[in-house]
């Protein structure tokens, strides 16, 4: 869609684009329609803030995969110094190796993908993650709903992305089995709160700092 070259490491973040009614379905009760919305917007802002955070101290480069608006409506809201992808069509897990496939395709050697669930991820986590990459042939980083927030690979792995139970509280755990059974070796990174439900809201602030 525009054109990007991804260095050695290279990170993908999945998102949507806020429009009101189509983002955070499951907040709007809470929130409203705008209210959802922008809560999207701004843990968006806050993982892309935290990404060129981990570009000062590491060599990474970065694009943001999205559903939802169109390029011009993503240049709009992040700018145009950023890579756009669509997802594309497919489940999460089509979507996710697909941009896997893609960037190893285009020389990455250490891929992860993030998504914007998770207002506590920063740089710090992901230089370990991509510390970690050099050493395991698969990085987790579980969330505590019981799905992940991060994955990283050493090469595209079809099997991890395929009929995995997107969306319930079995995502990780059934990515650790199918890993094992691969014989993957596994780095871990420190259990996260994803913000996907209205109880979430209630258990933390948001944006401590930035």
């Amino acid at each position: 869609m525009n054109s990007w070259k991804p260095l050695t490491q290279h990170l993908i973040i999945f998102t949507r684009y806020p429009e009101p009614g189509k983002t955070k379905t499951r907040l709007i009760p809470v929130l409203g329609d705008v209210g959802a919305a922008n809560l999207q917007k701004q843990m968006t802002e806050q993982t892309i803030l935290q990404v060129k955070e981990l570009q000062k101290i590491t060599s990474v480069s970065f694009e943001v995969r999205f559903t939802g608006g169109n390029l011009e409506k993503m240049q709009n809201w992040l700018g145009n110094d950023l890579g756009y992808q669509f997802q594309g069509e497919g489940d999460l897990g089509a979507r996710m190796e697909r941009s896997l496939v893609n960037a190893f395709n285009q020389k990455a050697e250490q891929v992860i993908i993030i998504g914007t669930d998770c207002p506590d991820l920063n740089s710090q986590i992901l230089t370990t993650a991509f510390e970690q990459l050099k050493n395991f042939n698969l990085v987790l980083g579980p969330a505590l709903d019981g799905g992940y927030y991060l994955i990283g690979l050493q090469q595209p792995i079809g099997e991890l992305f395929m009929n995995i139970p997107w969306g319930t509280a079995q995502v990780f755990a059934k990515t650790v089995e199918v890993a094992q059974k691969l014989n993957l070796s596994i780095g871990y990174l420190p259990p996260l709160a994803d913000i996907d439900r209205p109880e979430d809201l209630c258990k933390r602030t948001l944006f401590p700092s930035r």
